[in-house]
């Protein structure tokens, strides 16, 4: 007999697991303008479960009970509102989705699968900020809640809870209809998914919160997203393969990138026995099916550098190769962050002497990992000059973690001017 807590723990799985498969299907049959009351009634469905099965136990098959309750209460919304009738049919109708549609609701796991990859090209339309594409991303299609959201975003659940409702007005505003793609136009609008789980997985692996380094439930819903896109015909294309490649690559070091206590380990200092080899495994693997095409995209040389990095040593060679890699990822898609990481590798390959001038010609004054680059390379001939960039970079630091990390390099790098 499952205890209290047992039930607990399985509605939570469960709704992390099922959210987004329901709201997508529901969506997908009434039209994405309805995703609010499908979010709605996912929700009174768990409130449901939650209830019933508190008082009268699991039952024998707790996915399909939440999938015919969720059906249950979709079809009475519909039916009570008279929505179908007067709203959704004629719009189906229209839009040639069906010329009668039916009131059934398709919870086959071929529907769920179509739904939810509908459902992620809509969210990831351009007509939709960025960072309003990451929290509705969250939300529908990894099942967040708002007070996770608030937390990944560093910020209130009012303001997330706006940002959600714009863009979901957008949505409706625009007609944007779930629907896949034509193989013609697939190239332009996978690019664009796959940056939004770029970006979802970088909000994880570089955490602005205040107490942690790595937010890993962001990272491996990213990398759920991908996996779900490799298994699809239509999305299966190298770079998908690239950036899961990508992805493995940098998961494979969670472990050695923190202490236990939550801090930063930097890269040189890490215990390479702590990188996860599966992980470093996956990483090749899904990084040789990506070479099956005639594209080279900067995830594949991301991916490269990723695994460069996942070599055992730390000579001037490797370095050599990861700089050639940069330079070629600038050629590509020039970014400040990408500029910091090549001239942090011209560093390790050539030596401090040849990366200063084009460190200092980078002029992120912001960017408080500009500043600790600068210390770096300045620590053995002007150690003074070394210390204010490390003071400055204390300045624009955000988290705690990073903070703490500059504080004791001070330190250390003040003890040797003693």
């Amino acid at each position: 007999m499952p205890t209290p807590a047992d039930t607990r723990l399985l509605l939570k799985q469960l709704f992390q697991q099922e959210f987004s498969k329901i709201v997508a299907v529901i969506s997908s049959r009434y039209g994405l303008a309805h995703v609010e009351i499908a979010e709605d009634l996912v929700s009174d469905t768990f409130l449901t479960a939650t209830e019933h099965w508190s008082t009268h136990g699991l039952p024998p098959h707790p996915t399909a009970w939440l999938y015919t309750v969720a059906k249950q209460k979709t079809l009475a919304y519909f039916r009570r509102e008279k929505i179908y009738t007067h709203k959704v049919a004629p719009a189906l109708t229209a839009t040639a989705e069906s010329a009668t549609p039916s009131l059934e609701i398709d919870f086959s796991p071929q529907y769920i699968r179509d739904s939810q990859l509908k459902m992620l090209f809509a969210v990831c339309t351009p007509l939709i900020a960025g960072e309003a594409q990451i929290a509705l991303a969250l939300r529908v299609l990894c099942g967040f809640g708002i007070d996770e959201i608030a937390s990944a975003f560093l910020t209130n659940k009012e303001t997330i809870n706006k940002r959600l409702v714009r863009a979901k007005a957008k949505l409706r505003a625009e007609g944007v209809r779930m629907e896949l793609p034509s193989e013609a136009e697939v190239a332009d609008r996978l690019d664009r998914v796959l940056h939004i789980i770029y970006l979802l997985f970088n909000e994880g692996y570089y955490s602005r919160t205040q107490d942690e380094v790595i937010r890993r439930e962001l990272c491996w819903e990213a990398m759920r997203l991908a996996v779900f896109l490799t298994e699809h015909e239509l999305t299966n294309r190298p770079e998908t393969q690239a950036l899961l490649a990508l992805m493995c690559f940098h998961a494979s070091r969670f472990d050695a990138r923190q202490t236990a206590d939550g801090g930063i380990v930097l890269y040189g200092q890490q215990d390479e026995n702590k990188w996860d080899t599966d992980l470093i495994a996956q990483g090749i693997h899904y990084l040789e099916r990506s070479a099956s095409g005639n594209v080279v995209s900067p995830y594949h040389l991301e991916a490269r550098i990723a695994q460069l990095h996942c070599l055992p040593g730390d000579g001037p060679d490797k370095w050599e190769s990861i700089l050639q890699l940069h330079n070629h990822l600038l050629v590509l898609q020039y970014s400040p962050a990408a500029a910091l990481n090549r001239t942090y590798a011209l560093y390790r390959a050539r030596g401090a002497t040849e990366a200063l001038p084009e460190a200092r010609q980078l002029r992120l004054e912001t960017n408080h990992f500009y500043w600790v680059l600068l210390a770096e390379l300045l620590q053995h001939t002007d150690l003074p000059d070394a210390i204010t960039c490390l003071k400055r970079a204390l300045e624009h630091a955000r988290t705690t973690p990073e903070q703490q990390l500059i504080r004791e390099r001070i330190r250390q790098l003040a003890k040797r001017e003693d």
